[in-house]
């Protein structure tokens, strides 16, 4: 089942960017914020890296420098300068530092990259404060210099006895450290930069993903569609449930709750069984039952149920249920029915009295007066007979006019259809309406059974008694009567043996319409077998069982 819709918007609305463009330019807006500042980052946290080692570095080569047996003795010797300076050259040059300065303790520098600035004072220098140093302390960090700003480390270069005699300074210009981190950079960034590469690849994918899955839908068509949705399930005449694949029920609107009798607010996310009783409503509800348009019995209501399975992309994910409410409907079909046949008969009748009316005349140009007499006075005798019948011994007029009526059916399917009535019906009786459901199914049930028999004639016998509280209804046929194992499941909704009407979807609801006005009623219903079907109904006149409007009667038409 495919779903294609077309939303126009009922007002002119600037037109903003797709929601897959939006999602795109957020996340890749927080994805290159994310990746410059941890850029910035890991940038200042490397730069920082190097300079301490770069410190500790100058400040290993500086103690080495200042515990070296030349440089100590190069202080007494005549030319500090000569002795020093060379050895200190040596070093730095096997250390990779970018400078090696040793002074006295007037700042005097005995050594120097630059050879114009030996001889020369520190002290000369701005920033330069080596007090601390030459009081026996040890300094590292970035100053400026006279080679420019540069990382160093600061000792004090002590005698035999111990005592401070000057200083070593050993540093690297920031921009050697400058050079060697552009030099890690790229093994660096590699890693972040293609984690971004990686990001922008899987927005992408996220964004086509979410396209597909609204099915090229923006926010504002979607909230359109679900506004009209509910408006429009909920305002249709129709009950409509939709399922998942667990028989979880994922939505349902009002109507479908009020055709089922739900008062309940929390149906939505439980399992159909929770809600509905086990029976033939429940497996037509759950598509246990193949076919469309079944119709059920739910209290007093027909429902016409649809379960159609619906599938997205050839992937089944669950259900819809529609149902429609048939009860009005199926009562004037019946009504329907029975005024056909009714008019049936009556047409049947108007050819049998213009046949009668044809003898009586050509009796009488035969001049046999006395035989047409007495064939005009037997055949009224029979009808007023039936009808005097019925009228004394069936008090209520809408009984005996229905018993008249299936008496003119079976006159015409050349059934005998014998009336026979003990005691009087209540002038008080409850709803005559449900007594002719009983008696109007029983009877053309009974019709169609003596008619599938054979085409010789039968019989088929109502009887009516009422004795004190009790009302009983007796239908016998003469037709092939109803299989002992079937007794009870002819009684159960859908359930039919008229096989040459399978297609019928009025079948298999006659006998559960009887059965349903019966125990509502507080009666019973009984079937057995006496040279024919035997069906005998039993209801109580003083204490009648309420008709409920919420339980299912399981029955069928025979």
């Amino acid at each position: 089942m495919r779903y294609h819709a077309v939303v126009t918007p009922l007002t002119t609305r600037r037109r903003s960017l797709r929601l897959s463009t939006q999602v795109l330019v957020l996340l890749l807006g927080i994805l290159l914020i994310s990746a410059v500042v941890d850029a910035v980052l890991t940038y200042r946290e490397i730069r920082s890296d190097m300079d301490r080692q770069a410190g500790q570095n100058s400040l290993r080569i500086a103690r080495s420098v200042a515990t070296d047996p030349t440089i100590v003795d190069g202080f007494a010797a005549p030319d500090p300068a000569r002795a020093i300076d060379p050895a200190a050259e040596t070093v730095r040059r096997a250390t990779g530092a970018t400078f090696i300065v040793i002074t006295n303790r007037q700042g005097i520098r005995y050594s120097h990259p630059d050879s114009s600035l030996i001889g020369t004072s520190l002290l000369n220098d701005p920033g330069e404060n080596p007090a601390a140093v030459l009081s026996g302390g040890t300094y590292i960090g970035v100053q400026n210099g006279s080679l420019g700003r540069s990382m160093r480390a600061k000792v004090p270069v002590r005698d035999g006895a111990g005592q401070v005699i000057g200083l070593v300074s050993v540093g690297t210009l920031e921009d050697t450290v400058s050079s060697q981190l552009l030099s890690r950079l790229p093994s660096t960034f590699v890693p972040p930069l293609l984690a971004l590469a990686l990001s922008v690849a899987g927005t992408l994918l996220l964004t086509r993903r979410i396209k597909r899955q609204t099915y090229g839908l923006e926010p504002a068509e979607i909230t359109g569609m679900l506004e009209h949705r509910e408006a429009m399930l909920h305002s249709i005449a129709e009950g409509v449930i939709t399922l998942d694949l667990t028989e979880h029920v994922t939505m349902i609107n009002d109507e479908a709750q009020r055709l089922l009798g739900i008062e309940r607010t929390d149906v939505l996310g439980r399992r159909l069984p929770e809600f509905v009783p086990a029976g033939r409503v429940r497996d037509v509800l759950g598509g246990h039952v193949p076919g469309r348009d079944e119709i059920v019995l739910l209290g007093k209501r027909i429902l016409v149920v649809n379960h159609m399975p619906v599938d997205v992309r050839g992937r089944p994910i669950g259900a819809v249920i529609t149902l429609r409410d048939r009860t009005e409907l199926e009562g004037l079909l019946r009504e329907l029915d029975d005024s056909r046949s009714l008019a049936d008969a009556l047409r049947s009748q108007e050819h049998e009295f213009a046949n009668r009316l044809h003898v009586i005349g050509g009796l009488i140009e035969l001049g046999r007066y006395d035989d047409a007499v007495e064939f005009i006075n037997h055949t009224s005798v029979l009808h007023q007979q039936l009808a005097a019948q019925l009228v004394d011994g069936v008090s209520d007029p809408i009984v005996s006019a229905l018993l008249l009526g299936k008496a003119a059916v079976a006159g015409e399917r050349g059934i005998t259809l014998s009336v026979s009535a003990t005691g009087e019906l209540p002038a008080d009786l409850d709803e005559p309406q449900g007594l002719v459901t009983v008696l109007g199914n029983l009877i053309d049930n009974a019709l169609e059974s003596v008619t599938q028999a054979g085409p010789e004639g039968g019989r088929v016998d109502v009887g009516i008694t009422t004795r004190t509280g009790v009302l009983e209804i007796t239908v016998r046929d003469t037709g092939p009567g109803v299989d002992a194992s079937l007794a009870d499941e002819i009684f159960r909704h859908g359930f039919t043996t008229k096989a040459a009407h399978a297609g019928n979807r009025r079948r298999g609801i006659g006998l559960a319409l009887v059965s349903r006005e019966v125990c509502a009623r507080g009666g019973h219903i009984a079937v057995r077998n006496v040279d024919g079907a035997l069906f005998t109904v039993t209801i109580p006149l003083r204490e009648r069982a309420a008709i409920s409007g919420t339980g299912e009667t399981e029955s069928a038409e025979r």
